[in-house]
C-alpha cells in the first residue's frame, strides 16, 4: 500500500500542498513495491498518456494521491499481467468512462500459456550521454561539472547506467536548495565506502565456480543494497531530527 505524506491541522498553504507529491518522493514512494522503478520509467509512462501531474510554473512535476496510485496500478498492470501499455491504457479509459471492463489478459499466448510482452520504455541497463541530459533535463555543462566532481562516471563505453539519471536528477534537486555538486562530493565517498563493505560480503560467492552461487551472489547483492541504503536513510533522519513520509 502506498503511503501519503500526513500531517496535523496548519496553514492553509500546508493544507493545499499536503496532496501533492515531487516526482523523487513518488519514487520512494514506490519503491518498496517496485524496486525497479526509476524516474526516466516514471517520466516515459507521463510522455504515454498514462499519467497526467500537474505542473508548477517553473515547469517542475507535481503528483497528486491519486496520480500515485494510478501509477502503482499501472505498474502492477506491467508487472503481474505483462500488459502492454497500449492495452493499459485502454483499459483505464474505459474504466474512466464508467464502464463495466475486465482486466484484460494477456497479449500472447504459446501452447495455451501466457508469455510476457517485450518491455516497453527506458528500461535498458545503459543509456547515452544525449539520453541522460534529456532525461534527467539538465544542460551538458551541468553534467561535465559534475563528473568532475565525480558525482556521475561514465562506463568505458561512454555510455551511462540507467540508475544515472536518478543521480542526475537528485542532485538537480538538491542544487535548488543551493547544495552545490563540490558539498555532494561527502556523500559520494560515503556511498562508495558503503558499497565497498557490501563488495567485500559477497565477493567470495561472486568467484565461485558454480553458476548458481554467482547467481546467488547477485541477489544477495540487492538485498544488502538495500538494506543499507534503508539504514543511511534512517540514520541521516535520526541526525536531523525529523520523520520523511
Amino acid at each position: 500500500m502506498l503511503q501519503t505524506p500526513s500531517g496535523g491541522a496548519g496553514s492553509g498553504t500546508a493544507a493545499a500542498d499536503s496532496g501533492l507529491m515531487s516526482i523523487g518522493r513518488v519514487l520512494n514512494a514506490l519503491r518498496d513495491e517496485f524496486p525497479e522503478v526509476t524516474i526516466s520509467k516514471i517520466r516515459f509512462l507521463e510522455a504515454e498518456g498514462l499519467i497526467e501531474p500537474q505542473r508548477t510554473p517553473s515547469g517542475y512535476r507535481k503528483f497528486s494521491v491519486s496520480d500515485v496510485e494510478r501509477l502503482g496500478h499501472v505498474l502492477r498492470m506491467q508487472r503481474d499481467h505483462y500488459l502492454p501499455l497500449k492495452v493499459i491504457r485502454e483499459y483505464l479509459e474505459a474504466v474512466a468512462r464508467g464502464e463495466d471492463v475486465r482486466l484484460p489478459a494477456v497479449g500472447r499466448q504459446r501452447d495455451g500459456e501466457a508469455l510476457p510482452e517485450a518491455a516497453e520504455g527506458p528500461t535498458a541497463a545503459r543509456i547515452g550521454r544525449a539520453e541522460l541530459l534529456a532525461a534527467a533535463g539538465i544542460e551538458e555543462s551541468e553534467l561535465v561539472e559534475w563528473e568532475s566532481y565525480g558525482l556521475i562516471t561514465p562506463l568505458p563505453e561512454g555510455v551511462y547506467d540507467a540508475e544515472t539519471v536518478t543521480v542526475a536528477t537528485l542532485v538537480a534537486e538538491l542544487g535548488r536548495f543551493g547544495i552545490e555538486p563540490r558539498h555532494l562530493r561527502v556523500m559520494k565517498a560515503a556511498a562508495d565506502r558503503e558499497a565497498g563493505l557490501v563488495d567485500q560480503v559477497v565477493a567470495p560467492l561472486r568467484r565461485h565456480r558454480n553458476p548458481q552461487t554467482r547467481a546467488h551472489a547477485e541477489a544477495r547483492t540487492k538485498e544488502l543494497a538495500g538494506l543499507t541504503v534503508k539504514l543511511h536513510s534512517a540514520l541521516v533522519q535520526t541526525a536531523l531530527g525529523v520523520r520523511l513520509p
